[in-house]
């Protein structure tokens, strides 16, 4: 069996689960999430824990049975905790600004770039003195939080030479000496 897909999943107090035509709900106080699940994976709520089972042991009955089960786990988490991001822009004149849903970042371009995010996503931009600015994102669904900071990261990767970018905090970017340090 999969490892990832025979562990039971724990419902928190505060969430329910319903399951209804292949499609998981899961409700929570951060908000509510659903996913379609592919109709050969057995979905069943019993004693507060979540078990997904699969058919047989097939290649693709493998795959999902991992897979689904950690999106449902994701979902629960998500909906009872919720999830965080913070960024952090590392540049001269990199600056962000948030208003609503709107994310304005000056990046060293010669305009600003404006990005509208989704309702589901809560933004927030600290700058503060001497300190690089940040950008704080946090929603209940995992994906659409890695989907909206993979598309704000590509704006100004990380690049190896001075560092300079929009890299997540902590993150270590591996740098590269330059022409200067090459042998003659």
């Amino acid at each position: 069996m999969s490892r990832i897909g025979k562990l039971p999943i724990a419902v928190p107090a505060g969430v329910t689960v319903t399951i209804k035509d292949n499609v998981v709900s899961v409700k929570g106080p951060k908000g509510e999430l659903s996913q379609a699940v592919h109709s050969d994976i057995n979905v069943e709520v019993k004693d507060g824990e979540i078990h997904v089972t699969r058919p047989t042991d097939d290649r693709m009955h493998r795959a999902q049975h991992g897979l689904y089960r950690a999106l449902i786990h994701n979902m629960v988490v998500g909906v009872s905790e919720g999830y965080k991001k913070e960024m952090e822009l590392v540049g001269v004149g990199y600056r962000a600004s948030a208003t609503g849903q709107v994310l304005e970042l000056a990046l060293g371009y010669s305009h600003a770039i404006y990005i509208k995010l989704p309702k589901e996503i809560k933004v927030e931009a600290k700058s503060e003195r001497n300190k690089n600015p940040l950008i704080i994102l946090e929603s209940s669904d995992k994906q659409l939080l890695g989907q909206v900071c993979a598309k704000i990261r590509s704006l100004r990767k990380p690049e190896p030479y001075k560092g300079k970018g929009i890299k997540f905090v902590g993150e270590i970017i591996r740098r590269k000496s330059g022409k200067s340090a090459s042998a003659k």
